[in-house]
């Protein structure tokens, strides 16, 4: 068990990442395809796909799905998950053509370092040359390579954002994994206990409170621009209908909001996906189905704090392993 999404049978995960010029993306291939579902919380988010995902439409499995830096310019690296896919011979039969199914999400993290730069399709087809099924790198890489959170005093004050995943294991032989980008405007948070691992950074060492920052009656020093996101990926290896996998991706955002505070805002483009490999068959009924969601909440919000604790400064912003007093 390595304590992240691979923990589940059937899928990988590979990156590109660009440190110099602060962006990066990450692909999750199931080749063998996958019931997928999602959800979309935030109010400007930037996706691909996640029409046909909702329950009633024709296609219910997915061969990869792609979560990248570069904003909307991002949304090209998918194409090149499509290109490694084909060239695999995987995909929807249609005809003659197999056709590859790749959601995607991205985050924006233009300007961090450079804006000129973003993932675009061969950076997306390097990442799934890059896939492993076993342990991959954490923190500041892949689509977590330019994110950042804190950032309602702007970025002078933001802390480092990354990539971090996390699994939970259950009876019979289920397993939970969850896979997020954290780029929000909010606060993370130890779900325990409330306390700011990262946020806006006060001068004389600690953090600001991002809610209270927003509620306050003078906010003309609050930055609100839609230049955030978290993006991620639930998985489990439970056999799952249509329905049932977009309700997990639902369940899966109070996760995000017991580690992100405040979350869903209308600066931010929160985004979740939900797969079932399908790898541990039988019926999930309500109870098993409530584990299930549990578990998915609790992996969610164990990824978002391993992605700022594992993350590492670049440009001007420091991550949380930097800031003096900090203890892993």
């Amino acid at each position: 068990m390595f304590d992240a999404i691979t923990d589940v049978a059937g899928i990988s995960v590979g990156h590109w990442t660009d440190r110099v010029s602060a962006t990066g993306c990450t692909v999750l291939l199931c080749p063998d395809g996958a019931v997928g579902g999602v959800d979309v919380r935030g109010a400007a988010p930037g996706t691909r796909e996640t029409d046909l995902l909702r329950p009633g439409n024709l296609v219910d499995q997915v061969h990869a799905v792609l979560l990248s830096g570069g904003s909307a310019f991002g949304l090209d690296a998918a194409s090149g998950v499509m290109n490694y896919l084909e060239e695999n011979g995987i995909g929807f039969g249609a005809g003659p053509v197999r056709i590859p199914i790749v959601p995607a999400a991205i985050l924006f993290d233009l300007g961090l370092v450079n804006h000129k730069v973003r993932p675009g399709a061969n950076e997306g087809y390097q990442a799934c040359v890059a896939a492993s099924s076993l342990d991959f790198e954490q923190g500041s890489v892949g689509a977590g390579t330019g994110a950042t959170v804190g950032k309602a005093l702007g970025m002078l004050r933001a802390t480092k954002g990354g990539l971090g995943s996390a699994s939970v294991a259950l009876d019979g032989g289920l397993i939970v994994g969850a896979l997020v980008a954290v780029n929000a405007i909010g606060d993370v948070v130890d779900p325990d206990n409330g306390e700011i691992l990262a946020g806006p950074r006060k001068s004389g060492g600690g953090f600001y409170q991002s809610t209270d920052l927003l509620m306050a009656s003078d906010t003309d020093h609050v930055v609100t621009m839609p230049t955030n996101t978290t993006i991620g990926v639930i998985a489990t290896n439970a056999s799952l209908t249509k329905e049932q996998v977009c309700r997990l991706a639902q369940v899966g955002h109070d996760g995000m909001a017991l580690a992100i505070r405040p979350c869903h805002t209308i600066a931010d483009g929160d985004v979740l996906f939900a797969l079932s490999t399908g790898g541990v068959a039988g019926e999930i009924g309500w109870k098993d189905f409530n584990k299930l969601g549990i578990a998915a909440t609790r992996a969610v919000s164990m990824a978002i704090v391993k992605a700022v604790k594992l993350a590492s400064g670049i440009g001007d912003v420091p991550a949380l392993r930097e800031i003096e007093g900090f203890t892993p």
